[in-house]
């Protein structure tokens, strides 16, 4: 596939809006490795192949292995990880596939069980912030290099 369309280019303000939430996410107070964690998640389950090969190499370089990173897509049926990172991943998932259940409030409470209310509303605006920089990359036709 041949990349569509440079949105930058295009449409400044609108790439710089986004640049924006980027920025807010990874200035928040959560671990870098947790904010991956979720980028990767989120990207799996949108298809995004950009995103996914990015946020795996952005993984590593914040210390991420590659058993955790491998075992992701099936977090829930695996040992690697906290139940910290298990309610940030259900509630990407909630969030990613809002269409589907919205979000169980039984999701959200073990999300807040987890994170004080700045670290959760960070935590929603790193899903929020990713789910549309998926879409941005695979309606514009973003592939991996």
């Amino acid at each position: 596939m041949k990349t569509r369309m440079d949105l930058g280019q295009e449409l400044p303000k609108a790439y710089d809006a986004m640049l924006g939430m980027e920025k807010f996410v990874i200035t928040s107070s959560l671990e870098k490795s947790l904010i991956e964690l979720v980028k990767i998640r989120a990207s799996q389950i949108n298809g995004c192949a950009f995103c996914i090969m990015m946020h795996t190499a952005d993984a590593r370089k914040h210390g991420e292995t590659e058993k955790r990173i491998y075992a992701l897509s099936a977090w829930r049926d695996t040992p690697y990880f906290t139940e910290r990172e298990s309610a940030a991943l259900a509630l990407t998932e909630s969030i990613t596939l809002i269409a589907q259940n919205h979000v169980p409030d039984s999701v959200y409470e073990e999300a807040a069980r987890h994170f004080d209310t700045k670290q959760l509303g960070e935590l929603i605006m790193a899903i929020i912030t990713i789910n549309g920089w998926n879409r941005l990359a695979i309606s514009t036709g973003k592939m991996p290099e």
